[in-house]
Protein backbone atom coordinates (compact mmCIF):
# COMPACT_ATOMS: atom_id res chain seq x y z
CA UNK A 1 0.00 0.00 0.00
CA UNK A 2 2.79 2.41 0.88
CA UNK A 3 4.42 1.73 -2.48
CA UNK A 4 1.19 2.63 -4.26
CA UNK A 5 0.88 5.77 -2.16
CA UNK A 6 4.41 6.75 -3.15
CA UNK A 7 3.50 6.34 -6.81
CA UNK A 8 0.69 8.89 -6.31
CA UNK A 9 3.14 11.46 -4.93
CA UNK A 10 0.92 12.37 -1.97
CA UNK A 11 1.69 15.30 0.33
CA UNK A 12 0.73 13.53 3.56
CA UNK A 13 -0.37 10.18 4.98
CA UNK A 14 -3.16 10.01 7.58
CA UNK A 15 -3.83 6.93 9.70
CA UNK A 16 -7.14 6.55 11.56
CA UNK A 17 -5.92 4.12 14.21
CA UNK A 18 -5.62 0.46 15.15
CA UNK A 19 -2.05 0.23 13.95
CA UNK A 20 -1.76 -2.96 16.04
CA UNK A 21 -4.10 -5.60 17.43
CA UNK A 22 -4.63 -8.39 14.90
CA UNK A 23 -1.55 -8.79 12.72
CA UNK A 24 1.75 -10.66 13.15
CA UNK A 25 4.08 -7.64 12.74
CA UNK A 26 2.97 -5.00 15.28
CA UNK A 27 6.36 -3.42 15.80
CA UNK A 28 7.07 -3.20 12.08
CA UNK A 29 3.66 -1.58 11.56
CA UNK A 30 4.28 0.96 14.32
CA UNK A 31 7.64 1.86 12.83
CA UNK A 32 6.20 2.26 9.33
CA UNK A 33 3.32 4.44 10.51
CA UNK A 34 5.55 6.50 12.80
CA UNK A 35 7.96 7.19 9.94
CA UNK A 36 5.39 7.79 7.22
CA UNK A 37 2.20 9.20 8.74
CA UNK A 38 1.95 12.93 9.36
CA UNK A 39 -1.23 12.31 11.37
CA UNK A 40 -2.12 9.16 13.29
CA UNK A 41 -4.98 8.41 15.67
CA UNK A 42 -5.17 5.77 18.39
CA UNK A 43 -7.80 3.04 18.07
CA UNK A 44 -9.52 0.74 20.52
CA UNK A 45 -7.18 -2.16 19.73
CA UNK A 46 -4.16 0.06 20.31
CA UNK A 47 -5.62 1.12 23.66
CA UNK A 48 -6.35 -2.44 24.77
CA UNK A 49 -2.81 -3.48 23.86
CA UNK A 50 -1.50 -0.54 25.92
CA UNK A 51 -3.64 -1.63 28.88
CA UNK A 52 -5.71 1.57 28.79
CA UNK A 53 -8.94 -0.32 27.99
CA UNK A 54 -9.99 -3.64 29.49
CA UNK A 55 -9.39 -6.71 27.36
CA UNK A 56 -12.74 -8.14 28.51
CA UNK A 57 -14.45 -5.80 26.02
CA UNK A 58 -13.15 -8.03 23.18
CA UNK A 59 -14.29 -11.43 21.93
CA UNK A 60 -11.99 -14.37 22.65
CA UNK A 61 -10.04 -14.22 19.39
CA UNK A 62 -9.49 -10.45 19.48
CA UNK A 63 -8.52 -10.69 23.15
CA UNK A 64 -5.96 -13.41 22.44
CA UNK A 65 -4.43 -11.36 19.62
CA UNK A 66 -4.31 -8.23 21.79
CA UNK A 67 -2.66 -10.15 24.64
CA UNK A 68 0.01 -11.56 22.31
CA UNK A 69 0.60 -8.10 20.83
CA UNK A 70 1.00 -6.54 24.27
CA UNK A 71 3.65 -9.14 25.12
CA UNK A 72 5.77 -8.52 22.01
CA UNK A 73 5.27 -4.74 21.73
CA UNK A 74 8.64 -2.98 21.77
CA UNK A 75 9.26 0.06 24.00
CA UNK A 76 9.50 2.34 20.94
CA UNK A 77 6.17 1.06 19.61
CA UNK A 78 4.53 1.54 22.99
CA UNK A 79 5.89 5.09 23.26
CA UNK A 80 4.57 5.89 19.80
CA UNK A 81 1.06 4.62 20.51
CA UNK A 82 0.86 6.22 23.95
CA UNK A 83 1.13 9.74 22.54
CA UNK A 84 -1.80 9.36 20.11
CA UNK A 85 -5.39 10.58 20.49
CA UNK A 86 -8.61 9.02 19.06
CA UNK A 87 -9.65 12.24 17.30
CA UNK A 88 -8.01 15.05 15.38
CA UNK A 89 -8.60 17.97 13.02
CA UNK A 90 -6.43 18.63 9.99
CA UNK A 91 -6.98 21.23 7.27
CA UNK A 92 -10.62 21.60 8.29
CA UNK A 93 -11.25 17.84 8.20
CA UNK A 94 -12.51 16.10 11.36
CA UNK A 95 -10.86 12.74 12.00
CA UNK A 96 -12.19 10.10 14.39
CA UNK A 97 -11.08 6.54 14.93
CA UNK A 98 -14.71 5.49 15.41
CA UNK A 99 -17.22 8.37 15.37
CA UNK A 100 -17.82 11.90 16.59
CA UNK A 101 -20.21 10.60 19.29
CA UNK A 102 -17.74 8.01 20.55
CA UNK A 103 -14.30 8.27 18.94
CA UNK A 104 -13.18 4.91 20.37
CA UNK A 105 -16.07 2.44 20.15
CA UNK A 106 -19.02 3.44 17.92
CA UNK A 107 -19.31 1.78 14.52
CA UNK A 108 -20.68 4.05 11.80
CA UNK A 109 -22.64 1.42 9.89
CA UNK A 110 -26.18 2.84 10.06
CA UNK A 111 -27.86 6.05 8.92
CA UNK A 112 -28.49 6.95 12.57
CA UNK A 113 -24.82 6.60 13.50
CA UNK A 114 -23.74 8.65 10.48
CA UNK A 115 -26.24 11.37 11.31
CA UNK A 116 -24.95 11.43 14.89
CA UNK A 117 -21.46 12.29 13.65
CA UNK A 118 -22.75 14.94 11.24
CA UNK A 119 -24.69 16.56 14.08
CA UNK A 120 -21.68 16.73 16.41
CA UNK A 121 -19.21 18.00 13.80
CA UNK A 122 -19.38 21.20 11.82
CA UNK A 123 -16.76 20.03 9.31
CA UNK A 124 -17.71 19.57 5.67
CA UNK A 125 -15.64 16.37 5.64
CA UNK A 126 -15.49 13.73 8.38
CA UNK A 127 -13.17 10.73 8.24
CA UNK A 128 -13.75 7.63 10.38
CA UNK A 129 -12.27 4.16 10.66
CA UNK A 130 -12.99 1.33 13.15
CA UNK A 131 -15.57 -0.64 11.15
CA UNK A 132 -13.05 -1.99 8.58
CA UNK A 133 -15.65 -1.14 5.88
CA UNK A 134 -15.06 1.48 3.17
CA UNK A 135 -17.94 3.98 3.12
CA UNK A 136 -18.99 7.18 1.38
CA UNK A 137 -21.97 8.91 3.02
CA UNK A 138 -23.43 12.28 2.08
CA UNK A 139 -25.71 14.52 4.14
CA UNK A 140 -28.12 16.40 1.88
CA UNK A 141 -30.39 18.49 4.08
CA UNK A 142 -31.74 15.95 6.54
CA UNK A 143 -31.30 13.05 4.16
CA UNK A 144 -28.46 10.53 4.39
CA UNK A 145 -27.30 9.09 1.07
CA UNK A 146 -24.59 6.62 0.13
CA UNK A 147 -23.15 3.49 1.71
CA UNK A 148 -20.44 1.03 0.72
CA UNK A 149 -17.58 2.49 -1.30
CA UNK A 150 -16.34 -0.08 -3.78
CA UNK A 151 -12.85 -0.32 -5.22
CA UNK A 152 -12.28 2.27 -7.91
CA UNK A 153 -15.19 4.48 -6.90
CA UNK A 154 -14.67 8.23 -6.65
CA UNK A 155 -16.60 10.90 -4.77
CA UNK A 156 -16.89 14.58 -5.63
CA UNK A 157 -16.84 16.31 -2.25
CA UNK A 158 -19.59 18.89 -2.74
CA UNK A 159 -21.63 19.40 0.42
CA UNK A 160 -21.01 17.38 3.58
CA UNK A 161 -19.45 13.92 3.54
CA UNK A 162 -18.47 11.17 5.97
CA UNK A 163 -15.89 8.78 4.52
CA UNK A 164 -14.25 5.60 5.73
CA UNK A 165 -11.22 4.49 3.69
CA UNK A 166 -11.61 0.87 4.79
CA UNK A 167 -8.93 -1.30 6.35
CA UNK A 168 -5.40 -2.05 5.26
CA UNK A 169 -4.86 -5.05 7.52
CA UNK A 170 -8.30 -6.66 7.89
CA UNK A 171 -10.98 -5.56 5.39
CA UNK A 172 -14.53 -6.62 6.27
CA UNK A 173 -16.49 -5.73 3.13
CA UNK A 174 -15.93 -8.94 1.21
CA UNK A 175 -12.85 -7.68 -0.66
CA UNK A 176 -9.66 -9.09 0.92
CA UNK A 177 -7.37 -6.56 -0.75
CA UNK A 178 -5.86 -3.84 1.43
CA UNK A 179 -7.97 -0.67 1.33
CA UNK A 180 -6.89 2.96 1.30
CA UNK A 181 -8.28 6.26 0.06
CA UNK A 182 -6.72 9.06 -1.97
CA UNK A 183 -8.00 12.45 -0.84
CA UNK A 184 -7.52 15.69 -2.78
CA UNK A 185 -8.72 18.65 -0.73
CA UNK A 186 -7.92 21.21 -3.44
CA UNK A 187 -9.86 19.46 -6.19
CA UNK A 188 -12.42 18.20 -3.64
CA UNK A 189 -12.54 14.51 -4.49
CA UNK A 190 -11.80 11.16 -2.87
CA UNK A 191 -10.86 7.93 -4.63
CA UNK A 192 -11.19 4.51 -3.00
CA UNK A 193 -8.33 2.15 -3.80
CA UNK A 194 -7.50 -1.52 -3.18
CA UNK A 195 -4.10 -3.20 -3.28
CA UNK A 196 -3.19 -6.85 -3.69
CA UNK A 197 -0.75 -8.19 -1.11
CA UNK A 198 0.55 -11.70 -0.21
CA UNK A 199 -2.32 -12.71 2.07
CA UNK A 200 -1.12 -16.30 2.41
CA UNK A 201 2.24 -15.10 3.73
CA UNK A 202 0.51 -13.00 6.39
CA UNK A 203 -1.75 -15.92 7.30
CA UNK A 204 1.30 -18.19 7.68
CA UNK A 205 3.06 -15.63 9.88
CA UNK A 206 -0.04 -15.39 12.10
CA UNK A 207 -0.22 -19.14 12.55
CA UNK A 208 3.53 -19.38 13.25
CA UNK A 209 3.07 -16.93 16.12
CA UNK A 210 0.12 -18.81 17.56
CA UNK A 211 -2.48 -16.16 16.74
CA UNK A 212 -6.07 -17.47 16.47
CA UNK A 213 -6.66 -19.39 13.27
CA UNK A 214 -10.04 -17.75 12.70
CA UNK A 215 -8.30 -14.37 12.41
CA UNK A 216 -5.91 -15.72 9.80
CA UNK A 217 -8.69 -17.43 7.87
CA UNK A 218 -10.86 -14.32 7.61
CA UNK A 219 -8.13 -12.40 5.78
CA UNK A 220 -8.67 -14.59 2.73
CA UNK A 221 -12.38 -13.79 2.69
CA UNK A 222 -12.21 -10.09 3.51
CA UNK A 223 -14.63 -10.41 6.39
Amino acid sequence: MLREIDEEGVDAVWCLGDTVGYGPLPNECCLAVEERATVCLVGNHDLVVLGELTISDFNDEAAAAALWTSEVLAPRSRAFLEKLEPRGKVEGVDLFHASARDPIWEYVLTEEAALGSFELSDAALILVGHSHVALSINLNGDEIRGGLAHAGSEVELAGRWLLNPGSVGQPRDGDPRAAWMLLDLDRRFAAFRRVQYPIQQTQAEMRERGLPGVLADRLGRGE
